[in-house]
């Protein structure tokens, strides 16, 4: 059996009836960038996640990059984030000319640690820019109780995250602004790069709106240096068809993660996916930590089941990042992370039959592992 990591044939089936007429409209019009398609999903997504304003923009990336400008952080600034993420997340810091100041992330959720946050904040400090990782979201109470009390900005990181929800308000509305992206393999994708900042500050709103067409008021007028960073009308009217249905594949995700979890709970060798109570979790990712990961990661995909490594190395890491003098040993628990860390299968088309068979060859893999360790002791 023949199972991928991700499977996007099966959500297409689902729109191509009403999306491809939508989209030979589009061609008809020959409106390509930004324009009506654009602003009708930036309110139809402003309505779902519940803020005042959205902006569509080029790529989640350019979503953190904006916000960050848009907020006037550079030069000589500091933004606390987490090491262990998508590299966007403290690329775009240091684009702005700020430095990104890491904080190491809890060992279950693998969400930062906010209980080490304010021990990180100096005069510098500008932003918090958490990231709700693979769909789960970040205690945002404690990080705006933390931003309110030093006067900070807080930024959420949340690419990997739309419908996901923390004490029943939606991801995206629970800080000065919010980035997604519609990266095809989230969980509301577009048909190549897209992405939306949300915010209920309405100058901020208006900073970002002209940032992403290179700082422009009115045509050919500048009042700042903004970037390139428009929204194709294609991408924003996959978004649009898309966006009915986002809750109940959402809620499809869950149902298979709870379907892992019942047919791994027994495995002692692998570590399972912690939801906190007052969260929903989305799922963008389902994540195992296992000692023998790469062993593992190399058996499934003998067996043809897909699976990727969520970060293999820490951002403090990285060499782009060597400047900030940090090394092996200053956040063990991303580290750890990086080590022991593999996404399997989740997206919501995935059957029962494909769920077990992941499951059974997983289990399959733990017991061989445990008799070869036996006899050669």
């Amino acid at each position: 059996m023949k199972v991928p990591l991700l499977d996007l044939k099966p959500q297409f089936a689902q729109i191509k009836e009403k999306l491809v007429p939508k989209l030979i409209e589009l061609m008809e019009q020959q409106t390509f960038i930004l324009g009506p398609a654009v602003e009708k999903m930036e309110k139809e997504l402003a309505e779902y996640i519940g803020t005042k304003y959205s902006v569509g923009v080029s790529s989640g990336t350019d979503a953190l990059l904006i916000s960050l400008m848009g907020l006037g952080i550079g030069e000589g600034d500091e933004v606390i984030t987490t090491p262990y993420s998508f590299f966007a997340t403290a690329g775009c810091i240091q684009r702005v000319g700020a430095k990104p100041i890491f904080v190491d992330i809890e060992p279950d959720t693998y969400n930062i640690d906010v209980s080490k946050i304010e021990a990180a904040i100096t005069a510098r400090t500008k932003a918090i820019l958490p990231v709700h990782l693979y769909g789960q979201a970040v205690d945002m109470n404690e990080i705006n109780a933390i931003a309110k009390k030093h006067k900070l900005d807080v930024i959420e990181d949340a690419c990997q995250a739309i419908s996901a929800r923390y004490n029943e308000k939606m991801v995206g509305n629970l800080g000065t602004a919010a980035c997604f992206s519609f990266f095809p393999s989230k969980n509301l994708g577009c048909f190549g790069d897209g992405g939306l900042i949300t915010t209920n500050n309405e100058e901020l709103y208006k900073k970002m709106k002209s940032l992403r067409v290179h700082g422009m008021e009115s045509q050919y007028f500048h009042k700042s240096v903004g970037i390139n960073g428009r929204l194709d009308a294609m991408q924003a009217v996959v978004v649009s068809t898309k966006l009915p249905l986002l809750e109940s594949w959402s809620d499809g995700r869950r149902r298979n993660a709870e379907k892992y979890s019942s047919l791994l709970s027994k495995n002692k060798k692998i570590g399972l996916p912690v939801q906190r109570a007052d969260r929903k979790h989305i799922f963008n990712q389902f994540i195992l930590k296992l000692k023998d990961r790469d062993a593992l990661k190399n058996y499934l995909s003998e067996k043809n089941i897909g699976c990727a490594i969520y970060y293999p190395l820490p951002l403090h890491l990285q060499e782009c990042f060597s400047y900030l003098g940090k090394k092996t040993g200053d956040f063990p628990i991303s580290e750890e992370a990086a080590r022991t860390t593999l996404a399997i299968p989740i997206y919501p088309e995935l059957t029962d039959e494909a769920i077990k068979y992941v499951s059974d060859t997983i289990n399959s893999f733990s017991t061989q592992n445990s008799e070869k360790q036996m006899s050669a002791s």
